[in-house]
Order: structure tokens, then sequence, then C-alpha cells
């Protein structure tokens, strides 16, 4: 089964939508999502502008690198203590 990838306008468009008045059967239909879909869409990017949700992807992208550097920060701090200890 091919997945669609929906851009962040598209989402912020459809939960915009939603929040006019349509109704979730509606939107389902309209633009080929699932009802759990639109949901789980409306509890990440509810309320959300599109230049906000921009920034939310970007900076989840620049979460794991620096989770790495801080790890090899730390590996680094323990390295040194070992060494320092092992001196005195």
């Amino acid at each position: 089964m091919k997945r669609k990838h929906h851009t962040e306008e598209q989402i912020i468009g459809v939960l915009k939508e939603h929040a006019a008045g349509a109704s979730v059967a509606d939107l389902v239909r309209r633009h080929g999502v699932c009802e759990n879909t639109i949901y789980r869409w409306r509890s990440k990017y509810g309320g959300m502008e599109v230049s906000e949700a921009r920034r939310l992807r970007d900076l989840e992208a620049e979460n794991p690198r620096l989770k790495r550097l801080l790890a090899d920060a730390e590996l680094d701090k323990a390295a040194l203590k070992k060494l320092v200890e092992e001196k005195w």
C-alpha cells in the first residue's frame, strides 16, 4: 500500500477546515486519510501555524544530533575523570 506524505501546509489546512466546522467524515473522504490520522494530526499540530510546524520539524531533526554531542561529551568527561584518578 502506498503511503501519502502530506506537508505541514496541507495538514494545517485540513485542521483549519475542521476548526471551521467541517466534519471528520467529510475530511476523511475529501483528503483520503483515515479518521485516526485526523485526530493524530490534531493532537500534534492543533493550533499551530505553518511557520511553527516547520520550526517543530527542524527542532525534531536537530535533537538527535545534540543528543549524540552530549553523549560524546559525557564519555570524554568520564575518560578524563578516570585518567585523573589513576594519576593521584
